[in-house]
């Protein structure tokens, strides 16, 4: 998506089945600290949580309705969230909500002004948004001769590849730039914003800005902070927001 106005976009990041975390974001969206929001989705899944068919029904309910009340959000596809519709099976993946993951999803999908709403990136401005994260070397791999080309040319061609080139480490679906270094594509030139691997703080390293901070370990702690990142897409700077939830929200 072509933005080059200073717009800030609220970062809405792994859900994990975790519904409030919508309510977080739009008390931010309330209070006008950011103008609208990108949300990183996995929806679906999180440990032991197989079985709470009413909790996956409620996490993608709540995130229809944030879709229908703020319209202009984008949002990227998960490792998860593809996982039902593309057969894969995924850590937590669970055999009893599949039938309601699909659906949901489908739901989603449809309540969406336009379809090309949610993709497996979005630019806006000088940053781009992906679930993992996109490298120099998968757009080589795509095509050597397009490296140089438009980014958003780029971007349509990596939002229209099949399974075959997402379901891996090196995609735009699961890379970890936390774990190792990596080349970002246009490191010089954009920000990318990432979520799937979870970390205890919001974090900037190698041009990837990491907000995957709502996670929880097998006890049920949550592993980052209760913090959400809001973004100046022409600056490219970065600011944390404390994400305030209700004392009457429940973890699950």
């Amino acid at each position: 998506m072509q933005n080059k106005e200073h717009i800030r976009i609220l970062v809405i990041p792994d859900i994990h089945l975790k519904p409030w975390i919508f309510d977080c974001a739009e008390i931010i969206l309330r209070v006008r600290k950011a103008d609208r929001a990108v949300c990183l989705m996995d929806m679906p899944d999180d440990l032991n949580m197989q079985f709470q068919i009413g909790l996956y029904e409620k996490t993608f309910d709540r995130a229809i309705k944030f879709a229908k009340d703020h319209p202009d959000t984008l949002w990227c596809y998960g490792n998860h969230d593809l996982s039902y519709p593309w057969g894969m099976l995924e850590t937590g993946y669970s055999l009893y909500a599949e039938r309601t993951v699909i659906s949901k999803l489908d739901k989603l999908i449809n309540s969406l002004q336009d379809p090309s709403q949610i993709a497996f990136m979005h630019r806006v401005g000088n940053v781009l948004f992906s679930h993992g994260g996109l490298t120099a070397d998968f757009v080589r791999k795509l095509n050597e001769e397009f490296t140089e080309d438009d980014i958003d040319d780029i971007l349509s061609v990596v939002n229209s590849v099949p399974p075959k080139y997402m379901w891996n480490d090196e995609s735009p679906l699961w890379l970890r730039p936390q774990y190792r270094d990596v080349e970002a594509f246009r490191k010089d030139t954009y920000l990318q914003v990432v979520g799937h691997t979870p970390v205890e703080t919001i974090t900037l390293r190698n041009g990837f800005l990491s907000t995957d901070v709502f996670s929880r370990r097998s006890d049920g702690s949550q592993i980052g902070e209760s913090a959400m990142a809001v973004i100046d897409t022409k600056t490219k700077e970065y600011e944390k927001v404390e994400a305030e939830r209700k004392e009457e929200d429940e973890l699950y």
